[in-house]
Parts: C-alpha cells; sequence; structure tokens
C-alpha cells in the first residue's frame, strides 16, 4: 500500500495533444507537483502503439519501442521519445513521487503481415454461441516489428500466440469473433457477454508459454530500463487473474524490491472485485469503479441522491486497503467508450470524500485538474465540442488539508439524506483536526466533535467566510452552502 496519506494522480487524458510533449511537460511540472502533495504518477502506455505518433498506447504493437523506431509512422509515441520519458521519470523520482507504468497485457494491433489459420466463429454478444462452421481464415496476426529487428527481443509473433481475434479478411463483412485453432477462452474473467476474454485486435493466449515468457521477460527488462515503481494493469477482468499474480511475483523477484501493482477491473458488481482480489491473494489493488458509478449517478440524481449511501457496494467501503479511489479517468470522460460522467458541480464533493478520508488510496484525474478541451464523435455520430473544468484551486486545497490535517480517528455523521460529513482528529504530528460537511441539497450544517475544545475553525475553501469555534467540548455546528463542501480547519495554522 502506499504511505500514509499518499495520493496518485493519472498523468494524461484521451485527449492530450498528439504532439509529444507529455514527458517534456512532466519533467517540468513534477517539482510542483510534489510540493502540492502527489506522490505517485500514472503514467500512460508509453510503447508504440498502431497509431503510431497518434495512438494513445492500448491500440498496442510493439511494447519494446518506448518511442526509439521509426515504426507505424513515427518514432515517437504520442507523448514523446525514449529518451524524454526515461528523464522524465528520473525527474519525477528525484523530486519523491513515484512512477507507475501502463502495462496492456490484453491484446496486439497493427499486425506487419497476414497469416493463414483455421478458425471457428462466434457470436460478438455471446461467446458461448458459436456462429458458423470451421473454416480456413486470413488474419493480420503476424508481428514482426520491421523497424526494431531483433533489438531487445527476437521474439516475433504468430497467429498460434493469440486466442481470438475479430477480422476474417477472406470475408470481411462477418461480424464475428474467431476461436483459434486449438484454442479456447479462458477461465477466471469476467462473465459479461458469456466470456469477456475477448476484446479487440489480436487476443493474447495465456497458456502458450512462448507469450507468458516473453511478458516476464519484457517486465524484467522495462524495470531496468526504466527504474519504474509500479504498474498499472489494463483490461484485467479479460486476461485470466492468476495470470497477474504470477508475473508480478517474477517481476518482483527480478526487481528484488517492491513494485506496486493496481488493476482496471472495470465492472459496477463489486463481487467482481472481491473475486479478482481473491485470486490474486490481495496482491494487486484494484479502481473502484463501483464508487466511480456512484458519483456518476448522485451527480446525475442532484438532491435525489441519499448521501448517506455514497460508499455502499464499493471496494473502499469492504477492502479500504486495496482501493484506489477515483472520480473520473480517460475511459470515463465525455464521448469515450465506458462514458459516466462524473458532473462539474459534484466534483469537489467527489474529491472530498477520497482525497479527505482515511480510507482508500486516491487518484486524480489529469482532466479534473487541468481542464481539458477537446472535439470528437459521439455515438450517433455528430460531433461534439467538449470542455472540462479545470479543479485545480479547489484540489489544492483539498491537498494541503490532506497533508496538513487528515491523521486520527476519523467519525463520521453520515445521518442526512443531503448533508454529511466527518472529522478528523489530528495525532500527534499533525494537531488541531479538521471537519468536512457537503451537502447536494439546501445549505447544511452538521454538529460534530473535532476534539479541540474552544477553537477556532476557518473554511478553507472559502465558501463561507465566517470562523466557527468549538464549545468546550470540543464540538461545533459546521456547515456548507448549497451543492457545495466545506472544509474547516484550524484558523492560526494556515
Amino acid at each position: 500500500m502506499a504511505e500514509t496519506n499518499g495520493v496518485m494522480m493519472q498523468y494524461f487524458h484521451w485527449y492530450n495533444p498528439g504532439d509529444g510533449s507529455l514527458w517534456k511537460q512532466l519533467a517540468e511540472s513534477a517539482a510542483d507537483l510534489a510540493k502540492i502533495g502527489v506522490t505517485s504518477l500514472w503514467l500512460p502506455p508509453a510503447y508504440k502503439g498502431t497509431g503510431g505518433g497518434m495512438d494513445v498506447g492500448y491500440g498496442v504493437y510493439d511494447l519494446f519501442d518506448l518511442g526509439e523506431f521509426d515504426q507505424k509512422g513515427s518514432v515517437r509515441t504520442k507523448y514523446g521519445t525514449k529518451a524524454e520519458y526515461l528523464h522524465a521519470i528520473k525527474t519525477a523520482q528525484k523530486a519523491g513521487i513515484r512512477i507507475y507504468a501502463d502495462a496492456v497485457f490484453n491484446h496486439k494491433l497493427g499486425a506487419d503481415e497476414e497469416e493463414e489459420a483455421e478458425a471457428t466463429p462466434f457470436h460478438p454478444e455471446d461467446r458461448n454461441a458459436v456462429v458458423g462452421e470451421y473454416q480456413k481464415i486470413k488474419a493480420w496476426t503476424h508481428f514482426t516489428f520491421p523497424g526494431r529487428g531483433d533489438k531487445y527481443s527476437s521474439m516475433k509473433w504468430h497467429w498460434w500466440h493469440f486466442d481470438a481475434i475479430d477480422h476474417n479478411v477472406y470475408n470481411s463483412d462477418e461480424n464475428a469473433i474467431y476461436l483459434l485453432k486449438g484454442k479456447e477462452f479462458d477461465r477466471n474473467i469476467d462473465l459479461e457477454k458469456g466470456n469477456f476474454d475477448y476484446l479487440m485486435g489480436c487476443d493474447l493466449d495465456m497458456d502458450n508459454p512462448e507469450v507468458t515468457g516473453e511478458l516476464k521477460y519484457w517486465g524484467e527488462w522495462y524495470i531496468d530500463t526504466t527504474g519504474v515503481d509500479g504498474f498499472r494493469f489494463d483490461a484485467v477482468k479479460h486476461v485470466s487473474a492468476d495470470f497477474f499474480l504470477e508475473w508480478l511475483e517474477h517481476v518482483r523477484n527480478h526487481a528484488q524490491r517492491d513494485i506496486f501493482a493496481v488493476g482496471e477491473y472495470w465492472s459496477y458488481e463489486v463481487e467482481a472485485l472481491h473475486y479478482f482480489i481473491t485470486v490474486t491473494n490481495g496482491k494487486v489493488t484494484l479502481f473502484d469503479a463501483p464508487l466511480h458509478y456512484n458519483f456518476h449517478l448522485a451527480s446525475k440524481s442532484g438532491n435525489n441522491y441519499d448521501l448517506r449511501q455514497i460508499f455502499d457496494n464499493t471496494l473502499v467501503q469492504h477492502q479500504p486497503t486495496l482501493a484506489v479511489t477515483l472520480v473520473d479517468n480517460h475511459d470515463s470522460q465525455p464521448l469515450q467508450s465506458l462514458e459516466s460522467v462524473v458532473e462539474a458541480w459534484f466534483k469537489p464533493l467527489a474529491y472530498a470524500l477520497i482525497l479527505l478520508r482515511r480510507e482508500g488510496y486516491p487518484c486524480i484525474f489529469y482532466a479534473d485538474y487541468y481542464g481539458a478541451h477537446y472535439k470528437d464523435y459521439g455515438n450517433d455520430g455528430n460531433e461534439y465540442e467538449i470542455w472540462l473544468d479545470s479543479h485545480k484551486w479547489i484540489l489544492d486545497k483539498f491537498l494541503f488539508a490532506r497533508q496538513t490535517y487528515a491523521y486520527g480517528e476519523q467519525y463520521d455523521y453520515f445521518d442526512h439524506a443531503n448533508t454529511i460529513g466527518w472529522t478528523r482528529l489530528g495525532d500527534e504530528e499533525h494537531p488541531g483536526g479538521m471537519a468536512v460537511v457537503l451537502s447536494n441539497g439546501s445549505d447544511g450544517s452538521k454538529y460534530m466533535e473535532v476534539g479541540q475544545p474552544n477553537r477556532t475553525y476557518i473554511d478553507i475553501t472559502e465558501h463561507i467566510s465566517e470562523p466557527i469555534t468549538s464549545n468546550d467540548e470540543g464540538w461545533a455546528d459546521f456547515r456548507c452552502h448549497a451543492g457545495s463542501v466545506s472544509v474547516w480547519v484550524p484558523q492560526e495554522s494556515v
């Protein structure tokens, strides 16, 4: 688990400019991020995707090309060159920030040559339903990496390294998932669509020792090359859960140090997350997708949402030490595949709920911190222009409060549908305490204990200007405005 009051930031969003500037920007921002209380950064996939210099990174082509080889129309990736990436990592680590790399093990895209194989077509929406004869197909499954050659690895990929693909050159109109000869869909994966092993592209066969051997070797190479402190695993619900435990233990043994890991298991069914944690022996933390969904729902429902239920059926409620809490990410942002927007008015409330409480390892989203502006097409075929507000000002206030006051006992006052609050009593090194109160309805107040008698508190969000003084027993009536959050800290310490 992360250090006390650690904070992760997802240092990218889907629509970062494709101008190769992100690694340089990170090197310039690292010291400032460390200063405000960010202790780790999850960086986007740093290797070459099928979209070359414009690929967000999830269309994985060559895991060994970190912006070094002329492949897919560019040397650099969307975020910069290998040299810039390595420099950014070192700069951030020097500032005291841990770096987590994004590992995409589920699929490959952008093969260099076609191959013939035999396969059985299955229905895309029901992976247990065969929709045609076992047949000869032609598919893009041969990866030769002509730009890199044999540097770092001599393995070339063929159809037998994959379970399934979704495009047959001989019958390009058919919408099917082709299970390749002698293969079966993985077990220990999500059961959506009957079996959610197949997601996209060429689906890696985790029963093939050449495949798992190459991925373990890549893990050794990546740690030795970059010196990262951990990994974020993409799309873990589509890969047999035991593989991640096996891979992580292998890489930790090689590195001879602790390597942090967080998985993206995007399901709102918390039981599915518990199952993954059981299979991986609690060695891999998970993003709390059900909590994100609660935030999404609360933001859409206004004062009809019962805030007492905001943590119901979430990972942080049941397994707080294994939950990476988040408000939004690159998949849930507007016009993306898992779009489930948390409305701007609710963002400060949601961030207070992850940054100022004891449970969970909070992750701030780049676009929520810096803001974002982009255009893209929706599922309806229309183009939309999106503006995402920057919440930097209030997030900096929350981060200051987290660093300075969010310690010691936590008392919850979740006893009203529209106004909830909690206090942190502080500890010897961080005295003074803190009170947080938020409302999704009208102006609210909460009579709460801060453990500090006759002490004056001010709202560091500056929403409320009048101070509040606790009574002889260390209690006070802490207030917030309608649809807002206030964070009360000792006046003399700010």
